[in-house]
């Protein structure tokens, strides 16, 4: 068969590949440099911004920089050019209006029995809707995190829950199963920098701190740390829980920020509103003024140097006897509808897959009609829902991980407290009228109970008294009553016939 196989590719003219091409691709960034960078995205600080692409722009590999120089917020501004770097402030808006959906619009846990008012003493205690808040916020920014719970009896006699963001915790995996999470926090003592790091993995807790190098040391060399000891607790559970809404295709079992990936349109977004900008001061009003017209100083009488937001332009004075010295004044012209195209394209392109520019108050209605729009907010919704969806998932877990380590904390051998639920209300109702005119029709159509009509318009507006006693008003308005005929009556009609 190989003979005849070759043979055939021979006859057919196919040639085979007799070599193997090899290709290498170098990334420019690790996980903590990427953490790092969507930190300084969402904290949106331009000299942040510019000092960490400027610098990675100037380390190189094999004589390339890591990122090129024609970036935006990598260019360097020389005496000749200034370069005034606008930040627009988008990815923090994005990050922060999506934390706020979620987590505000949270209802209470469904928990049975007493393990609910426990929850709520520890939740209350951690102030715990507060803390989600900057967890979600966290993730959402930098990818990924982790909540830690740890047993003070000095701060409370309840479990205390932390949060650590990605770049300060790892995951230990094994055949995709979690291990041990590690918690990372740095401390300095005479100028020299320490890092404990918190193994939490199940059934125990150990503490370990090395120096900047690397080199463990150990626990007394810091105060902070002397009295900390490793801690074996009953139960099969890690006292920490990962989080991670998007998983991140470059480092195995770690998340991804929500931006991750719109750098380059981030940085094309700023560089048009700082095109805009510096249009804006390129085209103001430029004033001609002869050099005898020109501003002195009283007392020395040197020629006062024009600014940014005064420029001049001198001119020779005319010395012809008929000269009219005066002062020229030219508008500038700025192609206002081209830098707004541009502006929405970009803006557009940023916030595609993430968030609706609607929910964000970005009105764009001059290059999008209603129906786009509404189309746009159903992204929002598609977001909403996966943040939602993770979060379902993760907070019973962590509730249970709560009131196992709470039955510790009181010698009870801890119990699995698994009928824990945590839904949302509905996000983007319609308004009234036009929930009206869809329920209507359907109840017009005989698609949609009376009841189902009324529970739909109210909601949790009304209680289920309120609802069934407004069914039978409505089904009492649109009945029809009419007296039945009786024996006498008929009686009656056929002698006022015979009479007739």
């Amino acid at each position: 068969m190989g003979l005849i196989k070759e043979a055939l590719m021979k006859w057919l003219g196919i040639v085979p590949v007799e070599t193997q091409v090899q290709f290498y691709i170098r990334e420019n960034t690790t996980k903590e440099l990427t953490t790092l960078k969507n930190q300084l995205w969402y904290r949106g600080d331009p000299t942040e911004l510019e000092q960490f692409y400027v610098e990675l722009a100037g380390v190189s590999l094999d004589g390339k920089s890591l990122i090129p120089m024609t970036r935006f917020w990598a260019a360097v501004p020389t005496d000749d050019v200034l370069i005034r770097k606008f930040h627009s402030g988008l990815p923090k808006l994005i990050v922060d209006k999506l934390a706020s959906i979620v987590v505000d619009d949270m209802n209470e846990p469904e928990i049975n029995g007493g393990a609910k008012q426990r929850w709520e003493d520890v939740a209350k205690e951690n102030s715990f809707d507060e803390l989600l808040k900057s967890a979600v916020t966290k993730v959402l920014a930098e990818g990924d995190g982790a909540f830690k719970l740890c047993v003070d009896q000095s701060i409370s006699d309840k479990p205390l829950i932390e949060f650590y963001s990605g770049n300060n915790v790892d995951f230990i995996y094994k055949r995709g199963r979690l291990l041990e999470i590690q918690f990372f926090t740095d401390y300095f003592k005479d100028s020299k920098r320490f890092r404990l790091v918190e193994c939490y993995g199940k059934g125990y807790v150990q503490y370990k701190l090395a120096d900047a190098s690397g080199v463990p040391v150990d626990l007394t060399v810091l105060p902070e740390t002397a009295e900390l000891a490793d801690v074996v607790f009953d139960g099969d559970f890690i006292m920490g829980l990962p989080l991670k809404f998007y998983d991140s295709p470059r480092f195995s079992n770690r998340g991804d920020a929500i931006y991750e990936g719109k750098g380059d349109v981030f940085d094309a977004l700023d560089e048009i509103v700082s095109t805009w900008l510096d249009a804006v001061r390129a085209n103001r009003v430029k004033q001609y003024i002869p050099e005898s017209l020109v501003p002195r100083n009283e007392s020395t009488g040197a020629v006062r140097k024009p600014n940014v937001f005064n420029s001049y332009i001198v001119k020779s004075t005319d010395l012809g006897e008929e000269a009219d010295n005066k002062i020229e004044t030219i508008q500038g012209d700025i192609s206002y509808e081209g830098l707004q195209s541009s502006y929405v394209t970009f803006l557009d392109a940023a916030l595609q897959g993430i968030i609706s520019p609607s929910t964000l108050g970005i009105d764009v209605k001059k290059l999008d009609n209603a129906e786009s729009q509404r189309e746009k907010e159903k992204t929002t919704l598609y977001t909403r829902d996966t943040l939602v969806g993770v979060l379902s998932k993760t907070l019973p877990k962590l509730v249970n991980i709560v009131l196992k380590t709470e039955d510790n904390m009181h010698n009870k051998t801890p119990s699995d407290y698994e009928d824990i639920s945590f839904d949302w209300g509905q996000y983007a109702n319609p308004s009234f009228e036009a929930t009206v005119e869809t329920v209507g029709k359907a109840r017009q159509y005989g698609i949609m109970s009376l009841e189902r009509c009324v529970e739909e318009l109210y909601g949790d507006a009304m209680t289920d008294k309120d609802k069934l006693e407004e069914v039978e008003r409505l089904k009492g308005e649109s009945s029809v009553t009419v007296d039945e005929p009786g024996v006498n009556d008929d009686a009656k009609i056929v002698k006022g016939f015979g009479e007739g």
